[in-house]
């Protein structure tokens, strides 16, 4: 992204964002409620786009390019998407219709290798159990795991996790972010970008952050450099002493 604006009407939603992500990179979006990130990783997975300045995604120009085609190399699980899945939709046909960019299976055809894949899917992120099981009577935990695994059903260059670990309780949070971090040591995953509040849902071997406020970017680049007690507590505004253990997990609370 090179000097990106979003205006709707009289509200600015982003300004003057400037972003270069790179593949091998694994990203965090971090930021308070009304920060930008959202409209952020909606114009990245080209589901929005921008009043001003321009996007290059995986080659191709915001733009210039048919999005539809170039959709399917983009992975995404976001809180939107949930809402939208049938109430009365299995697992498995909830990651195989990624296939065809829908949600919910009606008449589509699929080929053997699309339900296997669906299948390899759901057992690589540990709930291939529950394949005919309806998305509705899943745990929170089981959800974002299952729409993780339709994200990844195109097989995709760049994948875009929207809050996974949103509404998760500790055991959920823990066991979404052990899976993070998995694929992101995976040298042949898709360029992961995780959008979180929070800096202790962030897996060890990340790389790169950029912290939003108000849809101005207060730092963005290596982790070490871009997510710091000074950018984060400029970010929230609000005095925060934050630290890093030995294995690479983040903690961070108010000073007193």
């Amino acid at each position: 992204m090179s000097h990106v604006t979003l205006r709707r009407g009289q509200n600015v939603l982003l300004d003057d964002v400037s972003w270069h992500v790179e593949e091998g990179q694994r990203w965090i979006v971090m930021g308070p409620n009304g920060a930008g990130k959202s409209t952020l990783i909606n114009i990245a997975a080209t589901r929005a786009h921008p009043t001003k300045g321009n996007v290059a995604i995986l080659g191709e120009v915001l733009g210039a390019v048919d999005v539809f085609d170039l959709r399917p190399s983009i992975g995404l699980s976001s809180t939107l998407l949930a809402q939208q899945v049938p109430g009365g939709e299995t697992l498995k046909n909830l990651v195989v219709t990624a296939a065809y960019g829908v949600t919910g299976r009606w008449r589509e055809a699929y080929e053997p290798e699309d339900l296997q894949r669906a299948e390899q899917l759901l057992a690589r992120w540990g709930i291939a159990g529950y394949a005919d099981r309806k998305f509705r009577t899943l745990s929170e935990g089981e959800r974002k795991r299952a729409l993780i695994a339709r994200a990844m059903m195109t097989d995709p260059e760049l994948l875009i996790l929207d809050e996974p670990a949103a509404g998760l309780d500790l055991a959920g949070r823990e066991t979404l972010v052990r899976s993070l971090t998995q694929l992101a040591s995976d040298p042949f995953a898709p360029t992961p970008i995780l959008v979180t509040h929070h800096v202790e849902e962030i897996p060890p071997n990340f790389t790169h952050a950029m912290l939003l406020r108000e849809g101005q970017v207060i730092a963005a680049g290596p982790l070490e450099t871009a997510l710091t007690e000074e950018t984060l507590s400029e970010a929230f505004r609000l005095p925060l002493n934050v630290s890093r253990n030995a294995e690479g997990r983040f903690s961070a609370f108010a000073r007193t």
